[in-house]
């Protein structure tokens, strides 16, 4: 085993990885999505296993960034107008439910004499990794579809919702001091937002410039892209909320400043730099960071809580989305049992809120890796599950 992997080394076996994950996903007909074998091939070759690589050295800002790339597409694809329907309301309705049975849930596994580290597990259990999903999504051609789309409102808010409380409730400051710094950040968010407009209107040729550089080597819209990218990811961690917080709130923004007809090509080009390179680091560093010796230890642990995540989070919005109106185009049981295993997927917000927990003693490296482990399990199975349901039914519309 190697413990001082160099960084060039590691960075090897990482991209080594990157790559190997897609062809054997391709092999297997898809049915396991390169992201699952990204987490894998991180676990084998990191430093719990055979110690091929590490996170020193450059890979850990590589692995940062790759989160806010993550972040940064899936706020890009949700529309202001979804949130704001009667969908969204019913999606943050069931949010708020889920939350109560995820605390219910939290407390029933760690004790009723553990309210933090129930918080801990109760805020990991509520969130969607809709950045996880999306490139599964558009290998199954789901972007369009009724569950696709549901299933962006479902993952918005499981994302925001569970930063917010993560920013609120794990923070070491008084909550209302929390509130006022989030209540800044929005404040930087907002004027990162004008700025650009403003600098175009006062500075004509500064937006001719944009736009010459656009599509040759200076590629400056895409800097631009990544200038905020990296401004609301710095402010976050400045104010001590999490980055992720900061790398959606780009996406979001983003989205509102790019012309509609210009949004499909940016994406295009997004998609290229994010998962060429820092979104394939971020899961292959996410597996590194599972240790398979703390899951054998506490298997029961790890058994007990990739069904909880379906209990808490997928089932309230299977039962809401069957017995409701809930303005969504899903129809029938399939469908909503499709969209609850996608929506009850968790990796991103565990990975952020593990690395919180542990740094302020409210959760034991070990039960991190074993809450990582079971949302790498939520990634590999929740999916497929939902894929082999909903087969039948695009069989036979092909046919």
């Amino acid at each position: 085993m190697l413990l001082d992997a160099d960084p060039l080394v590691s960075f090897a076996w990482i991209m080594g990885a990157a790559l190997l994950a897609p062809l054997l996903s391709y092999a297997t007909g898809k049915r396991l999505p390169a992201v699952v074998l990204l987490i894998c091939f991180g676990l084998v070759i990191g430093p719990n296993v055979l110690g091929l690589a590490s996170l020193d050295g450059g890979v850990g800002l590589i692995k940062e960034i790759g989160l806010g790339m993550l972040f940064l597409l899936a706020g890009y694809e949700i529309e202001p107008e979804t949130l704001r329907g009667k969908e969204g309301r019913t999606g943050l309705a069931t949010w708020l439910m889920c939350a109560v049975l995820s605390f219910l849930g939290a407390m029933s596994i760690v004790g009723f004499h553990s309210s933090s580290t129930a918080i801990v597990l109760a805020i990991a259990l509520t969130s969607t990794a809709i950045g996880t999903l999306l490139p599964i999504m558009k290998q199954h051609d789901m972007l369009d579809t009724p569950v696709g789309r549901s299933l962006l409102i479902h993952g918005a808010i499981g994302e925001i919702a569970p930063i917010l409380a993560m920013a609120l409730l794990l923070s070491s400051r008084s909550t209302w001091l929390t509130t006022a710094v989030l209540l800044a950040f929005f404040l930087v968010a907002a004027v990162v937002a004008i700025v650009p407009r403003t600098v175009k209107f006062f500075l004509p040729w500064m937006g001719r410039a944009m736009v010459d550089g656009a599509g040759s080597t200076n590629q400056t819209v895409l800097r631009l892209v990544l200038l905020m990218l990296a401004i609301l990811m710095s402010v976050a961690a400045v104010f001590e909320l999490d980055v992720v917080l900061g790398a959606f709130a780009a996406g979001f923004i983003l989205r509102q400043m790019v012309p509609e007809k210009y949004r499909t090509p940016l994406e295009q080009r997004l998609d290229i730099v994010g998962y060429s390179l820092f979104i394939p680091v971020f899961f292959v560093c996410s597996g590194m960071a599972i240790n398979p010796q703390a899951v054998a230890e506490k298997p029961w642990l790890l058994v007990a809580l990739v069904p909880l995540f379906y209990v808490t989070r997928g089932l309230p919005i299977f039962l809401r989305e069957v017995f409701f109106s809930t303005g969504s185009e899903v129809s029938g049981w399939k469908e909503s049992l499709q969209l609850s295993l996608y929506a009850a997927t968790a990796l991103p917000i565990i990975v952020a809120v593990t690395e919180v927990a542990t740094h302020s003693k409210l959760l034991s490296a070990d039960n991190a890796s074993i809450l990582v482990a079971a949302g790498s399990v939520t990634v590999l199975l929740f999916p497929l599950i939902g894929n082999l349901i909903t087969q039948g039914r695009r069989n036979a519309a092909r046919g």
